[in-house]
């Protein structure tokens, strides 16, 4: 399944450069580090996130994981919890595991953990199992505008 047309649409429209990086099916970013014989720290995972205001994005480090209470306190929501696949499949016409780090594309806000920002370049999943993209962090950080925080815990 390559990356769907409208996610290469919106990086085309924006004037993002990116890579596309072809790869066997893979569903985790473990299994993406070893097909391309990456380090886990140049790939960035995404979640989908349901809070009592809505939905967001959490985008952080492949190797690291979500800490839900940062999260809480650094967005002021009372109530956090990762959205079901259901909600991935319905309302954002998502397969589960195949989330974009987009959330203008989906129309929610995206929250990025604080250590990402001075990395130069990851790797990031992009609606396909079998292709993913590349692109400089600073261009991401520019097309998202995202609220940096530090929402990750080492695993």
């Amino acid at each position: 399944m390559p990356i769907p047309a409208n996610v290469t649409a919106y990086l085309t429209k924006h004037k993002v450069k990116h890579d596309i990086v072809p790869h066997r099916t893979v569903f985790t970013v473990y299994d993406l580090a070893q097909t391309l014989k990456v380090k886990l720290n140049t790939i960035v995972k995404t979640l989908l996130i349901k809070s009592d205001q809505g939905y967001h994005l959490a985008v952080l480090p492949a190797q690291k994981r979500l800490d839900i209470a940062a999260l809480k306190k650094a967005l002021g929501f009372k109530k956090v919890s990762i959205a079901n696949e259901k909600d991935m499949q319905t309302k954002f016409k998502v397969k589960p595991g195949a989330m974009t780090p987009f959330g203008a594309m989906h129309k929610v806000g995206v929250v990025i953990d604080r250590s990402l920002v001075k990395t130069e370049k990851m790797l990031f999943g992009a609606g396909s199992f079998t292709e993913s993209v590349r692109m400089k962090m600073k261009d991401y950080l520019r097309l998202e505008d995202p609220t940096v925080a530090n929402i990750s815990t080492k695993k």
